[in-house]
């Protein structure tokens, strides 16, 4: 029984050494302060966005008009080129609506024809510069007689009659070949030539209905045929054939044609990444910055992009406030990217190379609120002002108030308390 107290006895006396040495072991480590060294290197600060892969061009293509599919060029996974046909429709009723449509069109021209014949404006288009080139020519004429005259010191009283009428009859029947040629572009136009009976109103209004037909005939052959461009269906860049979603005899109601995706083609050389940023980060993310981008599936893959999109307006999620961006990248060949694959864009929104650096932790604030540091010289803590850059949370950039190769003290979080390990 006594040897049994006298084991027991000891166990407090050993717990007592034990808080002791724990005790006396942190006190020591404590006075013992972490250092750190202030070395140059390079600091990229990025904002991480998370979304998922899409092509930059995918274009889901259809027809323009209704019809059968008379024919499918190109199959799942087929390259082509820009301008190349990949389907048809039967154009068989389409070409000869443009036939007839042609013709038509010929018949209304020939009934307008023969109506303003020979009041066309295109028979005496070439009449009126002609017509003025003449009266220049008179008037050069007359002005050169009279410049003469003047020079021999003769009035106009001297003048001789035979030179005097011989060019006023030259001038006047360039006057009279003008006034000719006007009244016969007129004609042309159907203007002015009812006071003169050349045109009288009835043959004015057949004229216009005869206008009107050729307009009306016009635009009938104009639809025909942009409907018979419609039904060929060709590749608006080059890129790869992603779905192809008819087979020839397939026919198009005029219900789906227009919202039925026929073949739909892919770029694969140019991908976009769509994520979402929240608003704490968003106003760092600048269009054109740069991004890495990495892939869930495919860990080893790293791509270099840049911002190319950033929405205005703000979505909310699970109480978050974010906002929309796209980051735009070139997909090596042969990367195995595919749409809707997960990935995440670290955004480099400040980088700086060869600045000194010291970690993050030692940074504190002096009364003012001013950033510091405690430096370790000569086995003396000291405090002193600095100059602070970028910061990725890790690592500080030291702008002035430190040089390279200064130890600086690195501040400790606060010790675990001993009552925790014995419950109180």
């Amino acid at each position: 029984m006594g040897r049994n107290k006298i084991k027991f006895g000891l166990i407090p006396a050993l717990l007592c050494l034990v808080l002791v040495s724990l005790s006396a072991c942190g006190k020591a480590a404590e006075s013992e302060p972490q250092l750190a060294r202030v070395s140059l290197g390079d600091l990229v600060v990025t904002v991480s966005a998370d979304g998922s892969l899409s092509f930059l061009k995918d274009r889901k293509l259809t027809f323009g008009i209704s019809g059968t599919i008379a024919g499918v060029n190109v199959a799942e996974g087929d390259r082509v080129s820009q301008g190349a046909v990949l389907a048809r429709l039967d154009t068989t009723s389409l070409e000869l609506t443009v036939k007839a449509a042609r013709v038509e069109l010929d018949i209304a021209k020939n009934s307008y024809t023969k109506l303003t014949y020979p009041y066309t404006y295109f028979t005496y288009a070439f009449d009126v510069p002609m017509a003025v080139a003449a009266i220049a020519d008179a008037q050069r004429e007359l002005d050169e007689a009279l410049k003469v005259m003047q020079e021999l010191g003769l009035s106009r009283e001297q003048y001789s009659w035979e030179q005097y009428w011989d060019v006023w009859q030259r001038l006047k029947k360039a006057q009279d070949e003008l006034a000719e040629a006007k009244q016969r572009l007129a004609r042309g136009f159907g203007e002015d030539l009812f006071a003169s009976g050349v045109l009288n109103v009835a043959d004015f209004w057949t004229i216009r209905a005869a206008q009107l037909g050729v307009d009306k005939a016009q635009v009938t052959l104009d639809k025909a045929n942009d409907d018979l461009s419609k039904a060929v269906m060709v590749a608006p860049f080059d890129g790869v054939i992603a779905a192809v979603n008819v087979k020839e005899g397939d026919s198009l109601s005029t219900f789906d044609y227009a919202t039925r995706t026929i073949i739909e083609l892919v770029d694969p050389g140019k991908m976009e990444l769509s994520a979402e940023v929240d608003e704490m980060d968003i106003p760092n993310v600048k269009l054109g910055q740069k991004a890495i981008i990495s892939v869930d599936a495919l860990p080893e893959v790293k791509l270099r992009g840049e911002v190319t999109s950033i929405s205005p307006l703000a979505t909310e999620e699970s109480g978050l406030v974010l906002y929309k961006i796209k980051v735009g990248f070139e997909v090596p060949e042969g990367a195995g990217l595919r749409a809707g694959m997960s990935a995440t864009a670290d955004i480099i929104t400040s980088e700086r190379s060869g600045v000194l650096l010291v970690p993050s932790r030692v940074i504190g604030q002096d009364s003012q609120g001013n950033p510091v540091v405690k430096v370790m010289v000569n086995g003396q803590i000291e405090e002193r002002a600095v100059v602070i850059g970028i910061s990725d949370g890790s690592q500080t950039e030291i702008v002035s108030g430190l040089n390279e190769g200064d130890t600086v003290v690195v501040e400790k979080k606060a010790p675990s308390q001993p009552s925790s390990l014995f419950g109180g």
